[in-house]
């Protein structure tokens, strides 16, 4: 007797069913003049399918399945609407080439079955663009001053063929690798569009352009980094990757909603930019040789401290590539990985995996590891977690956040680290900034007489601590003549800067030093107990840096307060660094200073109960005992409130608060000096331009509130206050 096969049964059915729906769409395409195909043995392009995600793919009945250059082939279960024809119109304003394909929704299934198979690979590597090693070759050969690229630029606007945003992004991109910007800026405006290139740390203007464009260019960096094209009033990341040259060059990028459109920042991670030796970062010889002694140990912990943006990702690897060998395994802890190293295993934080640094670092310890690198030490658990590592036969390099390197021991106390655990852990702390290094084209001239008295008094003070001067360096604070260089625009640079290096200084963590750990010591008192060590503090690396012609003292003024140190012997009066003044700071140690996260907390508490305004926080009683850079502070971290209250509740409007703001700011400025305030420079002109940006971003902030009140402006507050800190720094 023979057996009934139903599953044989089944399966027949089934394919009668798919050919029979293929044969009705095919069909239905040739009666409304439609291109017909059948995806099943049709290799499915996961460039196209990438260029519209999943969730508005499935939503739209659609699917990108090939992709050649910008040509994209779109299948579709309809062969029209209103949400298709505005996909078309986003690709074809993004430079592509649509061509719409009627399926089955076989077909479909098919195709939307790929999204599981380039998920992962797309989350690790994002999309790829290809510039040509010879494209980037011409473009560079075009570009030898920023004024170029808008000649460039200019030339294929004009243009109207369907390559045109391809042209303009090849540009864009292109001249910003041939001048080795580090970020890419699209800001749009009132009437149109600002680029600016990042170059050696500073935002110069390269064009403007006008808004249907950008329209243009917009879709094409939403396509390229994984964005969603319809996600306008949202912030958004993500990355592309350009593979020039067997390299891949990795773009970061991120996209904030504005009250003129969506502002764009591309981060350029080319793994060039990190290939510099020890020697070459700026470290003078007699600190490069203490940490090359602390670093061929094989155990401590290093940190390097400063703000965002100082170079101390680089240092680090510096660091890490002097004592890479084969025979020692050295593992990273990093959010992001930004660069990749050679022999080195590297990890990234995942948070919604619960792998954060803490975790990383003790998953770490269990893969034998002789050096290991913590992207950033931010709280208790990390701090120990990397205490103990260092303390188990494991050299630890890591982050913190300070002002300067005295400032990490009260920061670790102030992360409730036992003054013996750190005193055992802690090797040294480093801290630095970044300066434009002057061309050769440079001009030497007398100091102003403001100037020279400023530099002779830090290097006196470096000598009464007896610090070698004359013999390191040739100088002295009694030499006859002071001269230093000012920057002279040539053909290498329009600036007359090119490249950055380092100003930096370090605290070892010796006997001394950690004969104080349990008195809650100051950063001053630090600073002060670690002279006998002669490494150079950041202002007299500057006025060594500026007399031997490296930098200018514009450079290092605008990164690093000269006359911190040697107020006193100035005629200086105000704030110091750690807001007491020197009587009180040179009384003992009786009453430990709260940690810097205090006023956060207290600030935050009262948001909790709703009472916060700048009033609470910058009353009168508040201005007899704070001094100008502390009511600064208080300013950041009101706005930091604001911003973490607009991320929970952005239905609530803010403009009254922004105006708040805006009239704490005016009346900060009305009773003191703007240098008391910013940048801690001598460039009046410079902070006067900065403070009117901020207040030009907060008015127009205001002004989207005013306009927009339901709409939360969480990012937006964030960049403004990050500017806030930067220029206060």
């Amino acid at each position: 007797m023979l057996q009934f096969d139903d599953t044989q049964l089944k399966k027949d059915l089934s394919s009668l069913r798919i050919k029979e729906e293929e044969e009705v769409v095919e069909m239905r395409a040739q009666k409304i003049g439609m291109p017909y195909i059948n995806l099943e043995g049709v290799s499915i392009s996961t460039d196209g399918l990438s260029l519209i995600d999943e969730e508005r793919a499935k939503a739209m009945k659609v699917a990108g399945f090939h992709m050649v250059g910008q040509d994209v082939s779109i299948a579709t279960l309809r062969e029209g609407g209103d949400d298709i024809e505005a996909l078309t119109k986003e690709l074809s304003d993004g430079g592509y080439d649509v061509a719409l394909y009627l399926v089955s929704q076989n077909s479909l299934e098919r195709a939307w079955g790929r999204y599981d198979d380039i998920r992962m690979t797309h989350s690790s590597h994002g999309s790829f663009i290809d510039i040509s090693e010879q494209a980037l070759k011409d473009i560079a050969e075009k570009v030898n001053k920023n004024s170029d690229v808008k000649d460039l630029f200019d030339t294929v606007a004009d243009e109207e063929d369907n390559k045109r945003t391809s042209k303009l992004m090849e540009i864009i991109m292109g001249a910003a690798i041939a001048t080795k910007t580090s970020d890419i800026h699209v800001e749009p405006q009132d009437e149109d569009v600002r680029l600016r290139y990042r170059q050696d740390g500073l935002l110069q203007d390269i064009l403007h352009f006008d808004p249907a464009t950008y329209k243009q260019i917009l879709s094409r960096i939403k396509i390229l980094s994984g964005m969603k094209l319809n996600l306008t009033k949202s912030a958004q990341d993500g990355r592309f990757t350009i593979d020039y040259n067997d390299v891949e060059i990795e773009i970061r990028v991120s996209m904030v909603p504005g009250p003129y459109g969506e502002g764009v920042v591309m981060r350029i991670l080319d793994p060039a930019g990190i290939n510099v030796g020890l020697e070459e970062l700026g470290i003078e010889p007699f600190l490069l040789d203490i940490l090359k002694r602390e670093v061929d140990k094989p155990h401590g912990l290093i940190l390097n401290t400063g703000p965002t943006g100082s170079g101390k990702t680089t240092t680090l690897y510096s660091l890490l590539k002097y004592i890479y060998n084969p025979e020692i395994k050295i593992l990273t802890i990093e959010d992001p990985i930004e660069y990749h190293l050679d022999g080195i295993h590297q990890t990234q934080v995942a948070h919604s995996q619960n792998y954060d640094f803490e975790a990383g670092l003790r998953a770490a310890m269990r893969q034998d590891p002789d050096v290991i690198l913590v992207g950033e030490i931010r709280d208790n658990e990390t701090a120990l977690a990397a205490m103990q590592a260092s303390q188990t036969g494991h050299l630890v390099l890591s982050t913190l956040h300070t002002n300067d390197a005295a400032g990490a021991v009260p920061r670790l106390l102030g992360l409730k680290i036992n003054p013996s655990v750190l005193g055992q852990s802690m090797s040294v702390a480093l801290s630095q900034r970044l300066v434009r290094k002057l061309t050769d084209a440079k001009k030497k001239v007398p100091a102003t007489p403001k100037q020279e008295k400023i530099m002779r008094a830090v290097l006196k003070r470096a000598q009464s601590n007896g610090k070698d001067i004359p013999t390191r360096f040739g100088l002295s604070y009694d030499m006859p003549e002071m001269f230093i260089y000012e920057p002279e625009p040539d053909s290498i640079s329009e600036t007359g800067y090119k490249g950055r290096m380092g100003v930096f200084e370090a605290i070892l963590i010796d006997d001394v030093i950690k004969d104080i750990l349990d008195k809650d010591p100051t950063d001053r008192q630090v600073k002060r107990a670690s002279q006998h060590q002669g490494i150079l503090t950041m202002a007299e690396d500057g006025v060594v840096k500026i007399l031997q012609g490296t930098t200018s003292y514009e450079e290092v003024s605008r990164v690093v307060d000269l006359t911190e140190d040697v107020a006193e012997e100035l005629g200086i009066t105000g704030v110091t660094h750690t807001g007491k003044d020197e009587a009180e700071e040179k009384e003992p140690i009786t009453n430990p200073t709260p940690p810097a996260e205090t006023v956060p907390q207290e600030v935050e508490a009262k948001h909790e109960a709703e009472t916060t305004t700048i009033a609470n926080i910058l009353s009168p009683e508040a201005e007899e005992k704070n001094l100008p850079a502390q009511e600064l502070n208080l300013l950041v971290d009101y706005l930091k409130m604001l911003e973490d209250h607009q991320r929970n509740h952005p239905e609530q409007g803010i403009e009254q608060k922004i105006d708040q703001a805006q009239e704490t700011i005016l009346e900060l400025l009305k009773h003191n000096h703007p240098n008391d305030l910013f940048l801690q420079q001598t460039n009046e002109q410079r902070v006067e331009h900065e403070i009117d940006l901020l207040m030009n971003d907060l008015n127009d902030l205001r002004a989207h509130q005013q306009k927009n009140p339901n709409q939360g402006v969480a990012d937006q507050l964030g960049v403004i206050r990050q500017n806030i800190e930067r220029m206060k720094k």
